[in-house]
């Protein structure tokens, strides 16, 4: 019955979909690469995330760029590199990318080389390859930019010489592409200088800092557990010999001012551990140079954008302004062929009037119908002339 319940169920298989496990790539820090299966309540608990995080991680779905600081790692989805990096270990979700394999590739190398010649580098292992994600996804845009600028600048050319229905549609998918990449580089800008600007968020990125002094705290915490302890087993002990002893106010009151002043020293070491935190929040000038190095990169290809845009605009407008004067010439055309037409209909009526059966002494001579068509062919051109000198005389043809 069960079984027959959940087969007509109609949203059975979306769940059983969305529980499955994906496969990921675990790159720790010697730079050794493992392929894992992992289903979405196994990593939300390995690197205490919210499941709103793994959205972001999700293929099905597109989301803009964005760089997350959490407790306990940074969720980054920049072009399509989308990985979770903690203080031990990167996450990679696993796929046949090309950019996704080159950043698995490069980190691996870059691990198991300073591992192998020893080298000691400032950078903690989070920001090492959160570096490496800035990098590629900027020479990503970057490489993308510069592809577009080598197929847009040909075809504003061509469109600036040969004005054709071809070469509009063309500039018209390119200035789509354009927009579409416009947006994706500026989102990838605001990510980062939105990091910047947050001393909070950036602090927060401090995954191996924040992993010793916790650390070091727990091992304080656990030595000042021992030494409580000892203290107790020794006051308990010398309880028991002294059973039968009166218990004496001095006594009372130096166990218990020895309460307080253990009491004091342990409010103090929690507030010099939240010092220490707070000090080390305000130490974020070696991300922020790291985030202002790939700010500067992103900028600049948002800026080539914004060049091969004006460059766009620019071209609209001479294309503007050559049908603008095309359309000047058509109506000058038509003004000169109205007032053609209109000299030619006069011409016509009046040979239209001789041409009618009335009783004149004009008609009995044929040589005055010939002077009379000479003349008005005369003050027809004398009159088609002066509107002529008309429209110059008010600027409407060029002198």
């Amino acid at each position: 019955m069960g079984e027959q319940s959940n087969r007509g169920h109609p949203f059975s298989g979306l769940k059983k979909r969305g529980q499955s496990s994906r496969s990921w790539v675990k790159i720790d820090e010697n730079g050794n690469s493992t392929v894992l299966e992992l289903d979405k309540a196994t990593i939300m608990k390995r690197c205490s995330l919210p499941s709103r995080d793994l959205r972001l991680l999700d293929p099905l779905f597109i989301y803009p760029s964005s760089i997350l600081g959490r407790e306990r790692a940074i969720v980054v989805s920049l072009e399509k590199i989308r990985c979770i990096i903690t203080a031990e270990e990167v996450i990679l979700m696993n796929a046949r990318d090309a950019s996704v394999v080159q950043y698995q590739s490069e980190l691996c190398k870059r691990l198991q080389t300073n591992q192998n010649l020893n080298v000691k580098d400032d950078l903690p292992f989070e920001f090492k390859a959160l570096e490496l994600v800035l990098e590629l996804s900027c020479l990503s845009l970057d490489s993308q930019v510069n592809e577009l600028e080598m197929e847009v600048y040909p075809v504003l050319d061509e469109l600036a010489s040969n004005i054709s229905t071809l070469n509009l549609e063309h500039v018209r998918r390119l200035k789509g592409r354009l927009l579409a990449l416009t947006q994706k580089v500026q989102k990838v800008c605001d990510e980062i200088e939105h990091l910047m600007d947050d001393d909070d968020d950036m602090a927060e990125m401090y995954l191996t800092e924040k992993k010793e002094r916790a650390e070091a705290h727990a091992s304080s915490g656990e030595l000042e557990d021992d030494n409580n302890l000892d203290e107790e087993f020794d006051g308990s002990s010398s309880g028991i010999h002294s059973k039968s002893a009166p218990v004496s106010p001095v006594g009372s009151t130096a166990g218990n001012f020895g309460k307080l002043q253990r009491a004091f020293s342990s409010i103090v070491s929690s507030h010099r551990s939240l010092l220490s935190s707070s000090s080390s929040g305000e130490n974020i000038d070696q991300l922020e140079m790291l985030l202002e190095a790939y700010f500067i990169v992103v900028d600049n290809t948002l800026s080539k954008l914004s060049s091969l845009k004006e460059y766009i605009d620019d071209t609209e407008d001479l294309i503007n302004i050559k049908l603008g004067n095309v359309q000047n010439q058509l109506i000058q055309f038509q003004l000169l062929l109205t007032a053609a037409t209109f000299v030619a209909a006069i011409f016509a009526a009046v040979t239209a009037v001789f041409g009618m059966n009335l009783k004149d002494s004009v008609f009995n001579e044929p040589a005055t119908f010939q002077w009379v068509l000479l003349v008005t062919g005369i003050g027809c051109g004398f009159l088609y002339f002066g509107f002529v000198l008309y429209f110059k005389h008010k600027k409407v043809f060029p002198l």
